[in-house]
């Protein structure tokens, strides 16, 4: 799978996995995800993400609403996935012709990186479900659903995000599971900038 594949199918993705919680917790409405995503404007933490072919790449991941999101993948993988400034670039360690970019809004990880969130938007949400732990939300640019889509698991008590996966426009899924994510905190905006980030590496 190409990096930029490996980004969109999946620079989020998740295989589903139990998560403890209540018996039955109640479903997390629209309004209440959409407001849990506006106000998580920081976040970082560790992450694992399942691929399309089955292989497994791990990481740490920094989230800076809105349109900042930076994927720091371990070895022996060593890439570097960043959002910034309207654009993802995608950094691999083997290629010595600078990073592969392309438009941030073509990804449907646009979709939790939106300055607002309205999952209630006329044709964004295709599905929403609970199975009494966890509720599972599909959304899609409802402008552009060619693009794919990205499918979010939250706990409830308090709400959380634990897990995406996205589709990317030729079908191909990616699962990011989050691991001890923390909402807060400062992080330098060095982290999102790709031209920064291509001098660094001459």
């Amino acid at each position: 799978m190409t990096t930029r594949r490996k980004f969109l199918a999946g620079a989020a993705a998740t295989a589903m996995v139990g998560f403890a919680g209540p018996a039955q917790a109640q479903q997390l409405s629209l309004a209440e995800v959409s407001n849990y995503l506006n106000r998580l404007q920081t976040a970082q933490g560790g992450f694992t993400q399942i691929n399309g072919d089955g292989t497994l790449s791990t990481g740490q991941i920094y989230i800076k609403r809105p349109g900042r999101i930076r994927f720091e993948y371990n070895p022996p993988d060593n890439s570097l996935v960043m959002a910034g400034g309207g654009s993802v670039a995608v950094f691999d360690p083997r290629s010595n012709t600078g990073p592969e970019r392309y438009p941030l809004n073509q990804t449907p990880l646009k979709i939790i990186l939106e300055q607002n969130v309205n999952l209630g938007r006329a044709r964004m949400v295709t599905g929403h479900t609970s199975d009494g732990t966890t509720t599972t939300i599909t959304a899609q640019d409802p402008d552009n659903p060619q693009y794919g889509n990205i499918k979010m698991v939250f706990t409830a008590n308090p709400v959380e995000l634990r897990q995406w996966i996205v589709t990317d426009d030729v079908g191909e899924t990616t699962t990011v599971i989050l691991n001890d994510l923390r909402a807060g905190g400062a992080i330098d905006n060095i982290k999102f900038n790709i031209l920064a980030e291509t001098n660094k590496r001459g």
